[in-house]
């Protein structure tokens, strides 16, 4: 029997499957018989010890993860939170039932206000549990012990369970919530984890089921012929020869250049980024530096950090985006007002225009860093109080920019805005970003306006580089983190891939670059499509570089075209993506 699901990588596992523990009983809803100053000082001790193990899992796992589970932590001592288990505590709550109640509730919360909130709402289930866990003196629910390798089968994983995984022991992942851009999806890309996610029948597995688990086709098959598992195993002897290669750049097989870039969080994953081969960053997040923060950080602060990142990637390019924040990641200094629909709501460009200083502030401070770092520049007064002195000699300057490298030395900064939505944002943000002495300034591609009208858009913007995760939920209306629309979120759709085109196709009569940095260019036979439709260079989490690197030398310029036609056509992302493996197997045999 053959289950589908999305497929994360393009490796395989084959192996015997093991189920995650079910989650603790929930606790029973009776009148407390413990004084509340002692149920307060337990539940205080409680959330204080999971905080503290978050902490130290996230150090242990570093990277990516620890991101993810430093957040993790701050839930964990969130004082509203707090303040919520003790008032249930003074209504006779018990110390269990304060603290699932108060959770419960904050996790409906973010469900329904939707976007980046509700991608939190698994998030916080585990730090409920783990609080309870606690407070039980039980071990908190993990990842089952096997003294064998396994596949590891789970309605959904936590990253606390995730980030910490034996990859001598976990062969792959089978999960049967989630989508392509959930954290699961998000760290077993980033770990190399062969993983399916919103696997419709997950539930049904059973303990040492052995089964073949194909990234790539987004299948698990829970009945595999002997064949079916030797060519499964050939696939794997194959991608470990690949991973032994030696480093060269991004490059269709006629030679044509695609720059494989990173996607970074913060400056600390740049080792890691080079270490497999990244040509710069494609995407560096900022928003490290303001989520957890009551005020907004200062130009200084800002500086430090971008400093650092800068020359971690000197002779390299570093694409940067501006803070991507609003109603859907509230901040108290930038927009926490309550919205029905945030995900559509007042975010990314929308919320920085409408408090510009925060982002006056940030591309000073990035301005300064690229100084900093190249020892050259001088930056004049522009009408927000610093900048260059010419708007319309920044935008030259910005243009000569992107279409050559940075000098050995060097680092080449460009500056991007999320959810541009048409050409008036890309003025305004281009405007004012060359007044503080921003070089090259750019836009995302996440609205399906954008693409619509992506001519307008290149008349100010030096670059566009395509966020396909929410062009994705944007075109098919499809939330990114419902496991029952899974099969929606899937960049493969014709749909998706026809807006690309019209941004692919708009660069190149404006011979201005068009990137990639969504969870799309990870996968690497739709990498090849992407560049079929015009796509100039593909950024994507580290572990993922190898095997794209791979598949498109497997291609030339006019078969990675015929690719993308043949996508195209399809009427569906299922059919598109077999359409373009079968196509694909074709050109490898002729």
């Amino acid at each position: 029997m053959v289950l589908n699901g999305v497929g994360v990588g393009r490796s395989v596992a084959v192996g015997p499957t093991l189920r995650m523990p079910e989650p603790l009983a929930e606790p029973i809803d009776e009148v407390a018989t413990e004084p509340q100053p002692e149920a307060s000082a337990r539940v205080q001790a409680a959330l204080a010890a999971v905080s503290a193990d978050l902490e130290a899992r996230g150090e242990k796992a570093g990277g990516q993860a620890q991101d993810v589970l430093n957040a993790q932590a701050l839930m964990a001592a969130d004082p509203t939170i707090v303040e919520d288990i003790e008032a249930r505590l003074g209504d006779g709550r018990t110390a269990e039932r304060a603290v699932f109640e108060a959770y419960a509730g904050f996790r409906d919360l973010l469900v329904q206000m939707g976007g980046y909130m509700a991608e939190r709402a698994t998030d916080l289930d585990d730090v409920s549990r783990r609080v309870i866990a606690h407070l039980r003196g039980v071990p908190a629910p993990g990842i089952p012990e096997s003294d064998a390798p396994f596949i590891l089968v789970a309605h959904d994983l936590a990253p606390a369970d995730t980030a910490l995984l034996d990859l001598g022991k976990v062969l792959g992942l089978i999960t049967r919530e989630g989508g392509p851009t959930s954290h699961t999806a998000i760290l077993a890309r980033s770990k190399s984890i062969p993983a399916i996610v919103g696997v419709e029948g997950a539930e049904n597995i059973v303990d040492g089921t052995f089964v073949v688990l194909d990234a790539a086709a987004g299948t698990v098959d829970t009945s595999p012929s002997d064949g079916d598992v030797q060519d499964a195993r050939q696939r794997l002897a194959e991608r470990a020869s690949l991973a032994a290669a030696p480093l060269t750049p991004g490059a269709l097989a006629d030679g044509t250049a695609i720059p494989l870039l990173a996607n970074l969080g913060s400056a600390d994953g740049a080792a890691e980024a080079l270490a497999a081969g990244a040509e710069g960053v494609g995407l560096f997040r900022t928003e490290f530096l303001f989520l957890d923060a009551s005020v907004a950080p200062t130009v200084d602060e800002q500086f430090v950090e971008y400093q650092r990142m800068l020359r971690a990637f000197v002779g390299k390019k570093v694409v940067v985006r501006v803070l991507d924040a609003g109603a859907d990641k509230p901040l108290s200094f930038l927009n926490d007002a309550p919205e029905e629909n945030p995900a559509l709501g007042l975010r990314g460009i929308r919320a920085l225009r409408a408090s510009e200083q925060i982002l006056i502030d940030q591309l000073t401070a990035l301005a300064r860093a690229e100084e900093a770092v190249n020892g050259a520049g001088v930056l004049g007064a522009g009408r927000h109080g610093s900048g260059a002195a010419d708007g319309g000699a920044g935008r030259a300057a910005g243009a000569g920019a992107a279409a050559g490298a940075p000098g050995a030395g060097r680092v080449d900064l460009w500056v991007m805005a999320p959810m541009v939505a048409d050409a008036d944002d890309s003025e305004y943000f281009t405007t004012v970003a060359r007044e503080l002495g921003i070089q090259v300034a750019g836009v995302m591609a996440e609205v399906p306006s954008s693409a619509l009208v992506a001519d307008q858009i290149f008349e100010t913007a030096d670059f566009v580089s395509i966020g396909t995760n929410d062009l994705t939920q944007y075109t098919l209306a499809a939330d990114r983190l419902l496991g029952s629309v899974a099969n929606l979120q899937d960049p493969w759709h014709p749909a998706v891939l026809r807006l690309v085109g019209m941004l692919g196709r708009a660069g190149l009569d404006a011979g201005k670059p068009v990137g990639v940095c969504g969870e799309a260019a990870a996968d690497p036979l739709l990498a090849v499509v992407l560049v079929g439709l015009g796509v100039t260079s593909l950024s994507m989490t580290p572990a993922a570089i190898a095997d794209v690197r791979a598949e498109l030398a497997r291609h030339t310029t006019a078969e990675a075209e015929a690719l993308a036609r043949a996508a195209l056509k399809a009427t569906s992302a299922s059919r598109a993506r077999i359409a373009v493996t079968r196509l694909a197997a074709a050109n490898a045999v002729g």
